[in-house]
């Protein structure tokens, strides 16, 4: 099934999109991005160009669509990130320029996919590039720094790792759109970071040692979602908290209908489950192997 194929309701003019099927996406999407993160082969390919700590190594790999950006430029784009964490990779683009990490991530990407067995055959790699193609090629990136930035990157010739790319604009998409939510609703840098780890989908214990926000700026933090209702005195989320989160979520999902308007509801159910394998491939693997 192409494009062409796909039902009315998966035209632009079948009416709004679903937003369950905005949310689906969206979810499939980042589960299909994430592995880099936390692929070996990561480490491995920033070790050989000279950096060896994970930190700004990931900053690196991260921003390198931006170019030689400095470290405010990177911190401004990631948002719940601690400037003290951000400015570490000063001197990252002296061990290699942006090209040679962009390069390495792909390298690196490669690699992980096809040591965990991530295969999609060449119909279903046509067909997927086929929705996703559309998507960004009408995309609005008005405000959308990383993902245009991601946009304006060659596509590697490896059919596997240029959808992934594309894959990687619409994750960074979304993320740009759910920096402008935050903003709107008066969430700062860590405010958000602490709301996320009240709901108990991101450790404590990671977010802060990877964004590096001090004690006193965290309970700061803290203290002004407990006036908000958010949190109670002891920190845990409440019921109000909650519904904020929620509603967060939905304003972000509000934002991204719009790009996935051109290939419509089922368009979007449909690219969500031919991208599913990536994830299902990592999910299968030892976790102490990803």
């Amino acid at each position: 099934m192409y494009l062409d194929d796909l039902p009315g309701s998966a035209r632009s003019d079948d009416g709004p999109m679903d937003l369950n099927a905005v949310g689906d996406v969206s979810r499939a999407v980042s589960a299909a991005h994430l592995f880099i993160y936390f692929a070996p082969e990561s480490a491995e390919e920033a070790a050989e160009l000279g950096v060896t700590d994970r930190g700004p190594a990931y900053l690196a790999f991260r921003s390198a669509a931006m170019g030689a950006v400095p470290w405010q430029v990177t911190l401004a784009a990631f948002y719940n990130f601690s400037p003290r964490a951000v400015r570490a990779m000063a001197g990252v683009w002296d061990a290699a320029p942006p090209e040679r990490w962009q390069a390495a991530r792909f390298l690196a990407t490669g690699r992980a996919m096809r040591r965990v067995g991530v295969h999609l055959t060449d119909n279903h790699l046509a067909e997927a590039r086929s929705l996703i193609d559309p998507v960004l090629a009408g995309a609005d990136y008005a405000g959308k720094v990383l993902a245009a930035a991601n946009a304006s990157v060659p596509l590697p010739l490896d059919p596997l790792v240029a959808l992934w790319q594309q894959i990687t604009v619409a994750r960074e998409w979304r993320g740009d759109a759910h920096l402008v939510v935050l903003a709107d609703n008066g969430l700062g840098p860590c405010d958000c970071l602490v709301l996320h780890t009240a709901t108990g989908r991101l450790p404590t214990a990671l977010a802060r040692a990877t964004r590096q926000w001090d004690d006193e700026e965290w309970s700061a933090a803290t203290a002004r979602l407990v006036a908000r209702g958010w949190l109670d005195s002891h920190g845990v989320i409440t019921d109000a908290g909650s519904a904020a989160r929620e509603r967060l979520e939905v304003e972000t999902d509000e934002h991204c209908a719009a790009l996935w308007a051109p290939i419509g509801t089922a368009g979007a159910r449909r690219f969500a489950s031919l991208i599913a394998p990536i994830a299902d491939a990592f999910t299968a693997v030892p976790s102490h192997r990803v």
